[in-house]
């Protein structure tokens, strides 16, 4: 085996990409039209679209799942060699599309517009997921280039953090704890997550004593009491956690953006039965995200303490797990910026995205894991979309991120 890849053979492998643009915009469109909302997540038709894929260039995937109508897709390439074991994961439910009438193009349907490709989830992330398919397949036709294996997993019940895709997977396929994960979740603009924030959840309730609603005392019903208890926690947002040291060496002039302030978003709330009655029971539940430095533990402390005053309030935890992060100076790292370097991108640019991803689940059992997408920005919303060339870009920052990796020719 050759060290893999160099200069002209880097060169060769992008303008393969190139070659198959029209291809890679066809599976964006078959995968925008396979409607695969989470709640209530069901992936049985756009996981069928990419095992097609992959079939079709000669691949043998196969779909698991613990919920009949959640589906995920793997597929492995060995090269038949012994050495490392690279993990490429995307996810195929998306986020729900809001109110279909504010969009100005189907939200079914893909749409090429200034070269932008627009549909439900082409953000966040199908975009991805028609990219890292693509890289698989020059990957399978690399093999004898590289050592090791690589699985892909495209899998359900992302969007949710739920457990019937990369939960359960890595649960009966211990074998997915591998050497490296690269996630086509992006963090938006262009930018490298080495890490991302952590989450908790948590539901916050409060009782009232029942009555008419003339005998209501200031302060005593169930929503009043739940009211007072959401406006401290919401204040909580923009407590700042600290930048560990071994971040904080990318953080200069190239930049990292650290995601630094903790967030506590009220995501719902519900109290009372009727206008004319008292509120006897009131419920909210809440999402704060963690940067690094605010652990789980003071996060939930934090807001226990601001309600503790308050009669009949209780916080309880639903879930959660802190900020985690993959150190710069590995060999995965290194593999990436080689990459980036190759396509002329030049060095990283940094982040701790924002929000969660399955990323997140391989760092808590040790395995180096970045992100990068065709995201555009921040998340998805109204519109959703993915730049054209950037689709096409990852295609090849995947691959060759992979070829070094594999290869051992990260320098």
């Amino acid at each position: 085996m050759t060290g893999f890849p160099d200069h002209d053979e880097a060169a060769a492998l992008c303008a393969r990409a190139q070659g198959r643009r029209a291809e890679l915009v066809d599976l964006c469109a078959d995968l925008v039209a396979a409607p695969s909302v989470n709640p209530p997540g069901d992936t049985r038709e756009v996981a069928e679209v990419v095992a097609g894929a992959l079939r079709a260039a000669g691949l043998r995937p196969r779909l698991e799942r613990r919920v009949d109508t959640m589906p995920s897709v793997l597929a492995e390439v060995d090269s038949g060699r012994p050495g490392r074991h690279l993990v490429l994961n995307v996810h195929l439910d998306t986020m729900p599309p809001g109110d279909e009438s504010a969009w100005s193009v189907p939200v079914w349907r893909l749409t090429s517009r200034e070269g932008r490709l627009h549909g439900l989830g082409m953000g966040n992330m199908k975009g991805a997921v028609a990219a890292m398919v693509h890289a698989v397949r020059l990957l399978a036709e690399e093999r004898a280039r590289w050592s090791g294996r690589v699985t892909f997993t495209a899998v359900s019940d992302e969007v949710v953090f739920g457990d019937n895709g990369a939960a359960f997977l890595l649960r009966t396929h211990p074998e997915l704890v591998a050497d490296g994960l690269l996630c086509g979740e992006g963090p938006g603009f262009r930018r490298l997550a080495l890490g991302e924030k952590g989450v908790l959840w948590l539901a916050v309730t409060a009782t009232g004593e029942p009555g008419h609603s003339s005998a209501v005392r200031a302060g005593a019903s169930a929503s009043a009491r739940l009211a007072a208890a959401v406006q401290r926690i919401d204040a909580l947002t923009g407590s700042v956690g600290r930048l560990p040291a071994e971040l904080a060496e990318v953080s200069g002039s190239a930049g990292l953006d650290t995601g630094l302030e903790l967030t506590a978003n009220v995501g719902t709330m519900t109290a009372g039965s009727f206008v004319g009655q008292i509120a006897t029971t009131a419920r909210a539940e809440v999402d704060l995200r963690l940067p690094p430095g605010i652990d789980l533990t003071g996060a939930e402390e934090a807001v226990r303490r601001v309600v503790a005053d308050i009669p009949t309030v209780e916080v309880r935890r639903l879930k959660g797990w802190d900020a985690n992060w993959t150190a710069p100076d590995t060999d995965l790292v290194r593999a990436w910026r080689a990459a980036a370097h190759e396509i002329g991108a030049g060095e990283p640019r940094y982040a701790i995205r924002l929000p969660a991803s399955d990323a997140s689940r391989w760092r808590r059992a040790g395995v180096p894991a970045l992100c990068y997408g065709p995201q555009p920005t921040l998340s998805a919303g109204i519109d959703d979309y993915a730049e054209e060339d950037e689709v096409v870009r990852c295609v090849s920052l995947y691959a060759l991120a992979a070829l070094h990796f594999l290869a051992g020719a990260a320098r």
